[in-house]
């Protein structure tokens, strides 16, 4: 029983200190790049040695890889819970505001992500290719299906999804952008709901059948 409970504790003491690794990462690997970051860096951070580190992840690659999967995980809930039993343009609309807010309350990852698929997505391709492409596939197809029985106008189901992709995560991923051009007396808040209402009207009026 001793032995039981003491490899439990060792779980729980290894998922804490991969937890607290990958959000160090996280943070080094969105604002210095992954040549620019170092396992010292990532160990200083996570409040570790290097030794104590390379326990858990040998290399760098190991790493970011690690962030990047956990990031790709996170991002793909909101297309995962497009439900086809749903009323197709109340469902467009939940997937549009899962996105924001996740752009919104998530941008670190937002951003790490667009720079990896910027530099050609070396390390996430066979997933983007794989598991991200048939995911697509499965959510095209349930809207395909609204289109075909007369509940949307026809339209590119890809070309729909890119377009909620880039409105939405161009909220994260270029933030001091849209900060410099609103100028500082439109709060977060009001930013973020204004984006919301905007982008609500744009979608639904330009999927709704006639």
């Amino acid at each position: 029983m001793a032995r039981a409970a003491e490899t439990r504790r060792r779980t729980r003491i290894q998922i804490e200190k991969e937890k607290d690794i990958l959000e160090a990462a996280l943070g080094l690997f969105s604002s210095k790049g992954f040549p620019g970051t170092t396992l010292d860096e990532i160990a200083a951070a996570a409040g570790m040695s290097k030794p104590n580190l390379i326990y858990y992840f040998q290399r760098k690659e190991d790493v970011y890889q690690a962030v990047l999967n956990h990031t790709l995980e996170d991002w793909l809930e909101p297309l995962k819970a497009l439900d086809p039993a749903g009323e197709p343009l109340a469902e467009i609309n939940a997937y549009l505001h899962r996105k924001l807010a996740l752009s919104r309350s998530r941008p670190v990852e937002s951003r790490l992500f667009a720079n990896e698929i910027l530099q050609g997505a070396p390390q996430i391709g066979p997933i983007l290719s794989g598991p991200l492409r048939d995911l697509v596939a499965a959510k095209v197809k349930v809207i395909q299906g609204w289109i075909d029985t007369g509940r949307l106008v026809p339209h590119n189901p890809y070309h729909l999804i890119f377009s909620i992709w880039a409105t939405t995560q161009h909220y994260a991923d270029f933030d001091v952008q849209v900060r410099a051009v609103m100028g500082e007396m439109v709060d977060e808040d009001t930013r973020f709901a204004d984006a919301e209402a905007f982008l609500e009207r744009v979608f639904l009026r330009g999927l709704m059948p006639d």
